[in-house]
């Protein structure tokens, strides 16, 4: 059970870093802008610290996610998310994205 948990911990850890850096946010503009200490984003974001609900509410809105992608419990969260940062690309960068894309092997399920 003990190591479920830190498993959750290091997934959410990663995804709010992940969530950060795609904002084009550091640390201690995440730190400033949610008032709180730019070590304490460190050791939420190296899985050291516990996230707490508030938090990640915080987190969300600021890096504009679902907190379900935070979380990792919808997929379709994943799309969403790709969706969102594909429309803040040129035309031409998003049709070089998408042709890269279609390199990837299809998956059969």
């Amino acid at each position: 059970m003990e190591n479920n948990l830190n498993t959750d911990r290091e997934k959410i850890a990663a995804r709010l870093k992940q969530a950060r850096t795609l904002a084009g946010l550091s640390q201690a503009q995440t730190a400033d802008k949610l008032n709180i200490l730019r070590p304490t984003i460190s050791e939420i974001e190296s899985g050291r610290r516990k996230v707490s609900a508030d938090e990640l509410l915080q987190f969300a809105e600021l890096y504009k996610v679902d907190t379900a992608w935070l979380l990792h419990e919808e997929k379709e969260e994943d799309y969403k998310f790709a969706a969102r940062e594909l429309s803040k690309l040129s035309k031409e960068d998003r049709d070089k994205v998408l042709e890269i894309i279609k390199l990837f092997p299809k998956k059969n399920n």
